[in-house]
């Protein structure tokens, strides 16, 4: 075979297919890190959501029953523990209906989720001499949600 010298060609793209498929993939705005930011939007959603779920039963436990959780001597932020189930309820609630509106992609959601996360980590904090560690392992899943709010940012979509 004969050396020819090599020359750069360009990628082979007929018009006549135009829009039938997709372009070359280029190394633009879209990269790795913002498919596990994607990822983890999703994930930080269902997170919210069941996080809620779990947040209105365990107030409801705190409501019902006084003896679900552990006495404490004094407090600093000592709140009765049935104070602390309506906290607990109705900050559930909310987080739910925010998990499911990130899920569903609404706008207001990221921004909203982002707050509840940060009320919701508070919260876990002020919790935490009731149930250290089921505190301890909400706080570190309210830290992944506000990270993966915070880092997504979809592109917006083309208006047609």
């Amino acid at each position: 075979m004969a050396q020819q010298p090599h020359t750069p060609e360009p990628p082979v793209w007929d018009p006549s297919h135009q829009g039938t498929g997709s372009a070359p993939r280029s190394a633009g705005p879209r990269s790795a890190g913002s498919d596990w930011a994607s990822g983890g939007t999703v994930f930080a959603g269902v997170l919210m959501l069941v996080n809620g779920l779990l947040a209105v039963l365990q107030g409801i436990a705190a409501i019902a029953e006084d003896d679900v959780y552990a006495r404490l001597g004094d407090y600093v932020y000592e709140v009765s523990l049935t104070g602390w189930g309506w906290i607990l309820v109705i900050l559930g609630v909310v987080v739910a209906a925010t998990g499911a509106g990130i899920l569903q992609g609404a706008a207001w959601a990221r921004a909203a989720g982002i707050l509840l996360a940060s009320l919701s980590l508070i919260a876990q904090f002020l919790f935490l001499p009731y149930a250290p560690l089921w505190s301890m392992i909400m706080t570190a899943i309210d830290f992944f949600v506000i990270w993966a709010l915070a880092t997504h940012h979809p592109k917006a979509s083309p208006r047609t």
